[in-house]
């Protein structure tokens, strides 16, 4: 989060007539020049005033401090040395004199409905740079209220209610404003959707902290986003295990497979799942990476490899007589499973229309993950209005719904 800017003191000090420090003996300020003040109270303001002038901000404060001892000051007494008073407090960054003299000026409500406004978000501001969040969170809540626009101070109404320990007011600001940016175009700020995301881990909403992460990752695409989001979806109870293969599919495609461990395992599923062509592209860019081919494990390394490309080997051999099998079995797995495992090697015009035809057989057992791969095919193919499309058809509850959509995102993040 962006640190707060109390510049704005400057807008509201020439709104009320610091830029020239007028002659303030007999009046307040031209809008108040009807209410008169006091000799002895107008002398110090305007002794003040030229310490100010000079730079001379301590002089000018313990100038300030003897019209203390003045009893009955009028409103207009106190609110025009209130004036000078933050006028010295911003000059020398004194943060609780700013918020002591910007009270006094709020309260005595004399300033025009624009200024009025400003000065409420400087002690906005202030508030929070002070650590006092419930009474930041009070004055952000009154500058919207009354009008105010500057959309990046709502991140620090949020902040300052969950600070003060409104955390579920927070949230609930903080999703209305992610709703209201996706209804009017536009892409949720990234420290918002973070701050959902977190405040729905730590209150234990998963869902919530899915959705969060979702749109981070599709908004923003950084791999800490994916990472956390593919954990969350592993981490989940309903997560089918022999989905873990897509899981690592995803994880590749989005550049998080580092390790050499999960370079052996990817490539061991792929081989036992029939993929061969798959594993010998695993097994080549964990080599490329250097992930594999080097350490204590080489020589296992390149077992792995001699067994991948022997499978592979066999499976040619044997194509024409699974594909025969496969087009003559009564429901389709088969030939959605073949055809896969030619798509997951690069031969896209083979594998897709085998696929396809699989699929049109219907009596599949898991018909998510027959269209989740077919979608995922499409998608390494390069046709990604056909992979879109499809991946859209899948709703399964066991994390295959979970998978469509993610592989939607990283397909349209291509």
């Amino acid at each position: 989060m962006k640190h707060l800017r109390l510049s704005q003191l400057a807008i509201v000090f020439a709104a009320l007539g610091y830029a020239a420090l007028p002659e303030m003996t007999g009046v307040g300020n031209v809008a108040y020049a009807q209410e008169a003040m006091r000799p002895e109270v107008g002398k110090l303001v305007q002794q003040a005033g030229d310490m100010f002038r000079a730079k001379k901000y301590r002089d000018a404060l313990g100038k300030l401090q003897e019209t203390d001892r003045i009893s009955n000051k009028t409103v207009n007494e106190s609110f025009t040395i209130e004036r000078m008073r933050l006028a010295i407090a911003s000059a020398t960054g004194d943060n609780d004199l700013i918020i002591r003299s910007g009270e006094i000026i709020v309260a005595a409500n004399k300033l025009g409905s624009k200024e009025q406004l400003q000065l409420i978000q400087v002690l906005a501001n202030s508030y929070y740079k002070a650590g006092n969040y419930a009474k930041a969170a009070k004055a952000y809540e009154r500058y919207f209220a009354e009008g105010g626009t500057d959309s990046s101070l709502r991140q620090y109404l949020t902040q300052a209610k969950a600070q003060s320990g409104d955390s579920a007011g927070a949230m609930k600001d903080v999703k209305a404003e992610i709703l209201a940016a996706e209804k009017a175009g536009r892409v949720p700020p990234q420290s918002t959707l973070e701050f959902y995301a977190s405040g729905a881990q730590r209150a234990g909403d998963k869902a919530g902290y899915q959705s969060a992460l979702e749109k981070l990752v599709a908004f923003y695409g950084k791999k800490e986003y994916w990472q956390n989001l593919i954990n969350a979806v592993e981490r989940n109870k309903d997560f089918s295990s022999r989905l873990m293969m897509d899981l690592y599919r995803l994880k590749l495609a989005v550049g998080l497979i580092k390790d050499t461990k999960d370079y052996m395992e990817m490539a061991q599923i792929a081989i036992q799942d029939g993929n061969t062509g798959e594993a010998l592209k695993i097994i080549d860019t964990g080599f490329k990476s250097g992930a594999l081919g080097a350490g204590n494990e080489v020589a296992r390394h390149g077992r792995l490899r001699d067994l991948a490309n022997k499978k592979h080997a066999e499976a040619k051999a044997a194509a024409a007589a699974s594909e025969a099998d496969a087009e003559k079995a009564a429901d389709g797995t088969a030939l959605v499973n073949l055809g896969f495992a030619y798509a997951t090697a690069g031969e896209f015009d083979k594998g897709i229309p085998m696929m396809e035809r699989g699929i049109k057989k219907d009596s599949l057992k898991y018909p998510d993950d027959a269209n989740l791969h077919l979608g995922i095919a499409y998608v390494m193919a390069g046709k990604k209005a056909n992979g879109l499309k499809v991946l859209k058809s899948v709703q399964g509850k066991d994390g295959s719904g979970d998978l469509a959509r993610y592989w939607t995102i990283y397909a349209n993040a291509k």
